[in-house]
């Protein structure tokens, strides 16, 4: 019933807020039910791109944004460990999702 449809996450909360968790858990769980998720970090998420739990999750089909210019900001480099873009990025996946989700 869910399978290919579309959920788009944003991640602003900081890597040890409870909200940056429970992003990560409702990724995991529509990843599960085959629904393709398109999750970007904004803001202070930016610092948890790292995280083990979040690239377990890019390994099973999590697609990973991250903003780059948060990323600046914070004198983090780029990587492979996400897709670094701009608020574009941000739009087009709001606009294309059947579902958004926002943890501040």
């Amino acid at each position: 019933m869910l399978r290919g449809k579309k959920l788009g996450l944003l991640l602003s909360a900081r890597p040890d807020h409870p909200n940056f968790t429970q992003g990560l858990r409702l990724a995991e769980a529509a990843l599960k039910e085959g629904v393709d998720v398109y999750l970007y970090c904004l803001d202070d998420a930016v610092t948890g791109i790292e995280q083990p739990l979040l690239q377990e999750l890019k390994e099973c089909g999590l697609k990973l944004f991250a903003c780059a210019y948060g990323s600046q900001r914070r004198d983090l480099p780029l990587s492979d460990k996400a897709t670094f873009s701009g608020l574009t990025m941000l739009s087009e996946i709001i606009a294309c999702a059947d579902r958004f989700v926002s943890f501040n």
